[in-house]
């Protein structure tokens, strides 16, 4: 076997099983952009980054993501059609058959780590069949010194070998493509898909098990920044609900766009760069992710304007889900090392397209608990083929794809961090609609929710008077600098009230409904947070 690059002189590849042809360890962006060049695997665009497909597969495929079923995992992690069980034979019979699919072949191999905070640190060796995956993964973990790699042993290894195709009647897949996590022998194997998502997400699924189950770490989907008096906010919020527009502020020092954890006393960005969608992308509307498209960053799955190597962000003929991945100190302001102290405010942003919720409101500690889990969103029209109409989404926990955990766990964690710390507020921000649900109400402005936002993380609304939503129980202030007080309360801005009461009752059903499946592992705290549902409305 021959060998370049960085390497611990510990480390060995027969170890893992693996008897390669050439191994390159820890190359530079630049030696593996060249190489990706070389291979005619990817082009350069007009600012320098290197562009790619990655083939059939352009986003995640939940249903062959699999969980090993084990001693570990079989009365701890939430199983059904999130979490996927597998046979720990299965895994063993398909981990030696991508190793001897790897025999020979030349390899990309880098030594990463997941958790700014130290104590949490988790090593990672990734082994990829590409060099731009390779890239990736520079990009969006963080990156130990020279020094560290010398010493540094993995507590995990991810295994990307999107070239080997199981054979489901025999491997016991779904498909030919799979993503199998081994929380024994602490190993993300995947096959038959080039998506790097599958790498980045396989990462913070571990997370979202080890954090909370052994250390009562909170882990989060979500954005976090933080003020020049150093108060932390966070932000979740799912596809569409502004969560990446409005957690970027030149103002304030960005910790992470993505993922988190929340310890006793700190918020720790996971990851080490960002993996921003790039669809309509332009340098007015998002101008920190745009300017980061940059030599060493990654496009994928993009198309340029005719005759040129520019991108046109607004093609979407190969997907909608186009990307951006790029090291976190691409962005001006990021913050370095990404970690601060326990937040100060939390957002909870929803596009709620029926025009009911209020465009600003604080939560009690239940409140935050039960609307963590409903984790409720609105699609419109647009937003994805084939809807037409509003269509309501609740995804547990604004993740719940990436949670192996039952959501009441994360839930549980939420509150005994609010219980520990009472100065954190907690806030439900309807970025949707206003004066009528969608198609005769108006999208509120982002101006206005800029407002609102600020004045919370600047302590403007501690003192204001508030008033209780008579369907959701949440507080509405009733004064917001910046912000008409007409707007505040939802119910005002509709020219029908009956209207409004009848439709805010509806979408309280939706919320009850959605909770049901999980009201049985819920305390009674938390089910005491539900919105009241009317007869005869």
């Amino acid at each position: 076997m021959q060998e370049s690059g960085k390497k611990n002189p510990s480390a060995n590849l027969a170890d893992l099983g693996l008897n390669v042809g050439t191994a390159h360890w820890n190359l530079s962006p630049q030696d593996l952009v060249n190489k990706t060049v070389e291979l005619g695997q990817g082009v350069l665009n007009d600012t320098g980054a290197l562009c790619v497909s990655t083939g059939k597969f352009t986003g995640r495929s939940p249903k062959d993501k699999f969980t090993v079923k084990d001693a570990k995992t079989e009365h701890s992690v939430d199983w059904g059609d999130v979490n996927i069980p597998i046979d720990p034979a299965v895994f063993d019979k398909l981990y030696d058959k991508v190793c001897a699919y790897m025999t020979g072949k030349e390899v990309w191999v880098r030594d990463a780590y997941a958790c700014a905070d130290p104590k949490y640190r988790l090593n990672i060796r990734v082994i990829n069949e590409t060099p731009w995956a390779n890239l990736f993964c520079n990009d969006l973990f963080l990156r130990p010194t020279d020094k560290e790699i010398e010493t540094q042993n993995p507590d995990w290894i991810i295994l990307q070998a999107p070239g080997f195709h199981a054979d489901p009647a025999v491997d016991g897949t779904r498909q030919a493509n799979f993503t199998i996590v081994n929380f024994t022998r602490k190993i993300i194997l995947i096959g038959g898909s080039a998506y790097t998502g599958e790498m980045k997400k396989g990462i913070f699924g571990v997370l979202n098990f080890v954090l909370p189950h052994e250390h009562s770490v909170l882990s989060m989907h979500c954005s976090a920044n933080e003020g020049k008096d150093g108060d932390v906010a966070l932000f979740f919020g799912l596809s569409g609900t502004g969560k990446t527009t409005l957690s970027a502020d030149p103002n304030r020092a960005l910790i992470g766009d993505d993922e988190h954890g929340w310890s006793a006393n700190t918020v720790f960005n996971f990851e080490g760069g960002c993996y921003a969608k790039c669809i309509d992308l332009s340098e007015e509307k998002e101008p920190q992710i745009y300017r980061a498209i940059k030599p060493g960053a990654l496009l994928e799955n993009i198309k340029f304007i005719e005759g040129t190597n520019k991108v046109d962000y607004h093609d979407s003929s190969i997907t909608e889900n186009t990307r951006a991945a790029y090291p976190i100190d691409h962005i001006e302001n990021a913050k370095e090392p990404s970690y601060g102290g326990a937040p100060k405010n939390i957002f909870f942003l929803t596009c709620d397209a029926f025009g009911i919720l209020p465009p600003i409101s604080k939560l009690t500690k239940a409140q935050a608990m039960y609307h963590f889990i409903s984790g409720y969103t609105a699609k419109v029209a647009g937003t994805e083929v084939g809807v037409t109409e509003p269509q309501t989404t609740f995804s547990a926990c604004f993740g719940r794809v990436f949670l192996p955990l039952h959501p009441t766990k994360y839930a549980e964690l939420l509150g005994k961090k609010l219980e520990e710390d009472h100065s954190v507020n907690v806030w439900l921000v309807n970025t949707g609609w206003s004066g009528g649900a969608y198609g005769t109400g108006n999208r509120m402005k982002l101006s206005y929710t800029r407002s609102m936002i600020t004045a919370a993380m600047n302590g403007e609304l501690n003192n204001v008077e508030f008033e209780p939503h008579p369907t959701f129980g949440v507080l509405m202030p009733k004064t917001c600098p910046n912000v008409p007080s007409e707007i505040l309360n939802p119910r005002d801005t509709w020219a029908d009230k009956e209207a409004y009461d009848k439709k805010a009752n509806e979408l309280a059903q939706l919320f009850v409904k959605n909770f049901d499946k999980y009201a049985s592992q819920a305390s009674e705290e938390i089910l005491s947070a539900a919105p009241v549902v009317m007869e005869n409305v």
